[in-house]
């Protein structure tokens, strides 16, 4: 069993290693990291709070509560309040009434939440002067993206899965970029890390409801796959990698 220090490295080298080679961000970067409380982004926030100081990072911390969980969700805004005053970061709680936002707009649940939390991401982002705001999707998500969009029915572009970049917003000469740095590790890697480093993280139940289409593809169509190819999730990255080269 590796040590705790090779398991911290080992992530941070890999993480480190990509954000270098696709130039995700630099010294002297101000960063909003979008937190859940969930161990992914409880990773993230660990990972970026131990490269702040050698690479004069700027940090801040941003909650978003869908408003969709209750007593649980505000739990998680709870916790993320507290995690974020441990690592003496500024921390942004927000909240969306997404059902009365999907109703107003007649649209799906997740399709509003997400949109609301990227809005809100991108609105705290100017108002504090923070070029990038990164989340913690990681590379379990984007096989699992891929899988989605193809059952959806999809164009070529669906197939490239999760950017690792892309511009969130812009207004006058202020541009936000959003990067998803933990793309470069595993969901296995990030609960290794977590138990490794005694990090405490929420955990969302809805994740666990197979009535949403993506818990379907995590919990029982991609463990099906791996039982005839181990290296589904591998393939379907290097998939999305070489129609990235001819479709952008």
């Amino acid at each position: 069993m590796p040590s705790r220090k090779a398991l911290t490295l080992s992530l941070w080298n890999r993480v480190t290693s990509e954000a270098r080679r696709l130039a995700l961000f630099s010294a002297g970067d101000s960063i909003l990291l979008a937190v859940s409380g969930g161990p992914d982004s409880v990773v993230m926030l660990d990972y970026f709070a131990g490269q702040a100081r050698a690479m004069k990072l700027r940090l801040c911390v941003c909650h978003v509560n869908h408003k969709l969980r209750g007593k649980a969700a505000d739990g998680d805004a709870e916790f993320v309040r507290k995690l974020g005053a441990e690592y003496g970061l500024e921390t942004f709680i927000l909240s969306a009434d997404v059902k009365k936002l999907a109703k107003k707009a007649g649209t799906g649940i997740e399709h509003t939440a997400r949109n609301a939390r990227y809005g809100l991401l991108a609105e705290t982002a100017l108002r504090e002067k923070c070029s990038l705001v990164a989340t913690a999707h990681h590379s379990d998500d984007h096989a699992e993206t891929i899988l989605l969009n193809l059952l959806r029915g999809t164009e070529p572009k669906g197939l490239l899965g999760i950017p690792v970049r892309r511009e969130l917003c812009r207004k006058g000469r202020a541009r936000v970029n959003l990067i998803r740095p933990m793309l470069a590790v595993s969901r296995r890697e990030i609960e290794a890390y977590i138990k490794a480093n005694g990090l405490l993280s929420r955990k969302d139940h809805t994740n666990e409801d197979e009535q949403y289409r993506r818990n379907w593809i995590r919990k029982t169509l991609l463990p099906l796959l791996e039982k005839k190819q181990p290296r589904i999730r591998e393939h379907l990255s290097e998939l999305s990698r070489k129609l990235s080269l001819v479709l952008k």
